[in-house]
């Protein structure tokens, strides 16, 4: 999910909630992995979030997931979500439907995270034939690039009004989600339609979360990832471009918690191949 997603989860209005999870076949039932009587892990799940979740389980956070509970000795359990992973933890997790939600920024305080099992970064994505050679916000070549995309709500956002360059990319960024506004509400451009951007030769620069666009890069050869580097910064503050990734259980669920932190230890070489698999870089070492 995108990171400092949290942030703006809880800056938004209510939303109906999905289907309940007892409800065969609606959005948000709980699907189960087999039938066995072995106690079960109810993990939530965007039920069409790709890379990161769908119902058929090819998100990686659902293989990350599914690794987990199988080192826990459990029973995975995906109750999916019709509404996006934003909305996980306060209509989802928060309400019982499910016990645990997978790749949250370490630290989140709406709920307890694990200890974190990787840390990632935000990366500038340009076509190689472009030649463009960025890896800080700070390089002045930035103020001469064409289009330039960012997420809502992200840290690239923060720098790309920063750098001065968010007046004249903001009419271009609402063009690609239909001119709908991202104010008190969850509007957001899909990775795979900010690869294509790029990939198409309408934007420049894309800076985005790596593992919302790893696994479109991967199998692009006309584009190339470069990592940020973690210098940014607005009004003498800093703008991480690097977080830790982690597991949320609700507040009080400390059992839960410590098995979960046990269980992503000893699944740690499942979760690295997986990892590898999707082609995100994992950075070294965690904050």
């Amino acid at each position: 999910m995108l990171a400092s997603a949290g942030v703006i989860a809880c800056l938004l209005d209510p939303l109906p909630i999905a289907a309940a999870a007892s409800d065969p076949d609606a959005s948000g039932h709980a699907t189960q992995a087999g039938t066995s009587d072995e106690p079960k892990l109810r993990i939530c799940a965007a039920g069409s979030e790709l890379p990161f979740s769908s119902k058929d389980r090819t998100g990686f956070e659902n293989k990350i997931a599914a690794a987990v509970a199988k080192a826990m000795g459990r029973e995975s359990v995906f109750v999916f979500s019709d509404k996006p992973a934003i909305y996980l933890v306060r209509d989802w997790l928060n309400k019982q439907k499910c016990d645990v939600v997978v790749g949250l920024d370490s630290g989140d305080q709406r709920v307890l995270t694990t200890k974190p099992y990787y840390r990632a970064g935000y990366v500038f994505v340009t076509r190689k034939d472009k030649n463009i050679n960025l890896e800080s916000w700070e390089d002045p070549q930035i103020k001469s690039l064409g289009h330039i995309v960012v997420e809502f709500g992200s840290p690239s956002e923060v720098m790309l009004k920063e750098v001065g360059r968010y007046t004249d990319n903001m009419a271009y960024l609402y063009s690609l989600v239909g001119f709908r506004s991202p104010r008190n509400q969850y509007t957001q451009i899909p990775p795979q339609k900010i690869i294509s951007e790029v990939e198409s030769g309408n934007a420049d620069l894309a800076a985005v979360f790596v593992p919302d666009v790893a696994r479109y890069v991967k199998t692009n050869a006309a584009l190339k990832m470069t990592p940020v580097k973690d210098d940014a910064g607005r009004d003498g503050e800093r703008v991480p471009q690097q977080y830790d990734q982690s597991m949320g259980v609700r507040l009080g669920d400390d059992g839960l918690l410590a098995a979960l932190d046990t269980a992503l230890a000893k699944a740690a070489p499942e979760i690295a191949d997986i990892l590898r698999e999707e082609g995100i870089p994992v950075i070294p070492g965690t904050k």
